[in-house]
């Protein structure tokens, strides 16, 4: 959103403000797994820090970063002065998906869509992705038993900060689980943080299934 032009400068400070390096490493978990990858999607990385990782770790991958934000975008820019990001400033619901991508990232990035957008996303991004495509992910999450209502009260607050901030319509957690499902996508493995109020997981797209 061209709101987050606001608080780019101060995203990271506060950030780690409010959470340390729990989030960073949340964005980590599982990036050891996209070694192997080519052509990666990557969308909302706000100022880079994992693009900057990813192309670190993976010498010959190739990344669209798309941010409809132009100051994240040239946060982005400034820490993965590579020939091998692209940058594209624009709503991801209006990317031109083409691929065809064996990696995807969205990190603390489907929180600010609707459960219907993600449904809408997770199906062209499938339909632009080779078989077994990796889709890394990290969010906030609402997690059952003791720290449910905590969760609640968290992410609620977090949500009215960033409307009055930069200006986000969006007031609660998609189903974005349900969405990558009925997409083709399986998860293959996921790690809770902070009790469950933060997750990072891995999910795979999978053949489509023939009946005979």
């Amino acid at each position: 959103m061209k709101g987050f032009d606001r608080v780019a400068r101060l995203y990271r400070w506060a950030e780690y403000a409010t959470f340390g390096p729990i989030l960073s490493r949340c964005r980590l978990e599982f990036l050891s797994t996209a070694t192997d990858a080519q052509l990666a999607l990557v969308l909302g990385d706000g100022d880079g820090r994992f693009t900057a990782a990813l192309i670190g770790s993976s010498p010959q991958i190739v990344v669209d970063a798309v941010d409809q934000s132009t100051e994240m975008l040239r946060l982005l820019s400034a820490r993965c002065d590579s020939e091998r990001v692209h940058t594209h400033c624009i709503d991801a619901m209006r990317f031109d998906v083409r691929g065809p991508y064996d990696l995807i990232a969205t990190h603390f990035f489907l929180d600010c869509l609707s459960t219907s957008d993600v449904h809408t996303l997770s199906l062209r991004i499938a339909a632009s992705s080779a078989p077994k495509a990796l889709w890394l992910i990290s969010d906030f999450n609402i997690p059952t038993g003791v720290m449910h209502w905590p969760a609640r009260m968290l992410i609620r607050f977090l949500y009215l900060a960033f409307r009055i901030l930069a200006g986000l319509r969006i007031q609660q957690l998609p189903a974005w689980r349900r969405a990558l499902g009925e997409a083709g996508f399986q998860c293959l493995g996921s790690v809770p943080r902070l009790g469950g109020i933060l997750i990072a997981e891995m999910w795979e797209l999978q053949p489509p299934v023939r009946i005979r």
